[in-house]
């Protein structure tokens, strides 16, 4: 058997037969984590993890040789697509074409998850809606908000910026949700009926947030305006935008995790370490409270 041969092994998962390789290959260098411990994190959250991925057209980010040597965004599903794996032809915006048409993939069980991690598609990337079952765009049923912060303010900064965003949902009658973006930030989510207004009120929320506290926030775009602030970043709600999926792994020196933390653990943060987790502790993380952001998949808030 050829050295190739054994770096290519066949599965079935689910009724479905795939062929992985180069499972030893190191995809982050400097924690020792490869491709194969990437297939088995990504195998073993699965059942946490699809029921986010579900309905919503995936963008992926690729890293074939690793996180320190470039990677690439995949829209699109590529040529050599399994016909098992669910594709959705929607219109995307197309700055020489004007309006075009991508062919999307749909992460919606395990064997597509699978497959996907063995491209070595590190990064899983969703919008805040999703399509029917026979194709069709929904009004989003998600609000997000994406707390970076500006050096040198860190995530124990965007902590305290969250509880403030949480208080002004809170009095507009909305529960919200906290994951880490798996990097230097925070996300908060806020399940909604589906609506067109998420984009209108989640600008509008941010800039009264600024206007609440000017020294700590900033609702603008400019780089130059989020020197040690937190930008409260309400774009991602356009619905041609993304945001990284609860539970997938991150492109970073370690393998960490956009990963579903409690208030209590947003309170308590400290030290940006408080609030960094990489896949093994994100896999104990869900045995204990299984998963955070389920109410994302269950409640329907309607907007003030």
């Amino acid at each position: 058997m050829s050295p190739e041969q054994t770096r290519r092994i066949r599965v079935r998962i689910d009724g479905r037969e795939l062929t992985l390789s180069n499972l030893d290959k190191v995809l982050y260098p400097e924690y020792g984590f490869t491709k194969g411990e990437v297939i088995d994190y990504y195998t073993r959250v699965a059942p946490v993890l699809l029921p986010h991925l579900a309905d919503r057209p995936a963008t992926r980010i690729r890293y074939p040789d690793g996180v320190d040597d470039g990677a690439f965004y995949e829209k699109n599903a590529p040529s050599h697509t399994p016909e098992w794996v669910r594709r959705v032809t929607l219109p995307t915006p197309s700055s020489t074409r004007g309006a075009s048409e991508t062919d999307f993939i749909v992460i919606d069980h395990l064997p597509t998850l699978v497959w996907c991690a063995n491209l070595a598609a590190l990064e899983l990337h969703v919008p805040q809606w999703r399509v029917g079952p026979r194709g069709g765009v929904h009004e989003p049923d998600l609000l997000v908000f994406d707390l970076d912060p500006g050096e040198p303010a860190t995530i124990v900064d965007a902590c305290g910026v969250a509880l403030m965003l949480r208080d002004l949902l809170d009095a507009d009658g909305l529960a919200s949700y906290p994951k880490t973006s798996g990097k230097k930030g925070l996300h908060l989510y806020v399940p909604v009926a589906e609506t067109s207004r998420t984009y209108d009120y989640a600008r509008k929320a941010a800039e009264r947030l600024e206007r609440d506290h000017p020294d700590l926030v900033v609702s603008q775009m400019a780089k130059r305006l989020r020197k040690g602030k937190i930008f409260v970043d309400w774009s991602q709600n356009n619905p041609a935008k993304t945001t990284v999926a609860p539970y997938s792994l991150r492109a970073a020196p370690w393998p960490t995790v956009s990963t579903p933390v409690t208030w209590a653990e947003v309170e308590e943060c400290r030290e940006p370490e408080d609030l960094r987790f990489v896949a093994d502790e994100v896999l104990d993380r869900v045995d204990e409270h299984g998963d955070l952001l389920r109410p994302l998949l269950t409640d329907r808030q309607k907007l003030p």
